[in-house]
């Protein structure tokens, strides 16, 4: 319990007043212990969230009904996934969210 640190030290110590909430909509209660962590100083929340950098990356158009992403491969790169386009619009890959949409399907 962090009241306990906030006045034994309450000369030093004051809870951060800014709540930033996160892309999952996380926003912890005044009294979560796991707000510790942000006593004298300011939660940070990363406001580019990697769905909305992912979906400004327009889907790979391929002449293949059937792909296969590596991510980059390499040691960045993930398993081999095999996405299958024969059902029409873009499909994205489970690990990096690349997307890809078979040439000339109709938008």
């Amino acid at each position: 319990n962090y009241k306990c640190i906030s006045q034994c030290y309450s000369s030093s110590l004051t809870k951060s007043p800014d709540t930033k909430v996160t892309h999952t909509g996380q926003k912890f209660s005044e009294d979560d212990q796991r707000m510790v962590r942000f006593l004298n100083r300011e939660k940070q929340v990363n406001p580019h969230f990697a769905i909305d950098l992912i979906n400004s990356i327009p889907p790979k158009l391929v002449k293949e009904r059937v792909v296969a992403c590596e991510g980059g491969g390499g040691p960045l790169g993930h398993p081999k996934v095999y996405i299958n386009l024969d059902v029409p619009g873009p499909k994205a890959c489970g690990y990096c969210g690349l997307r890809f949409q078979l040439e000339g399907e109709h938008h």
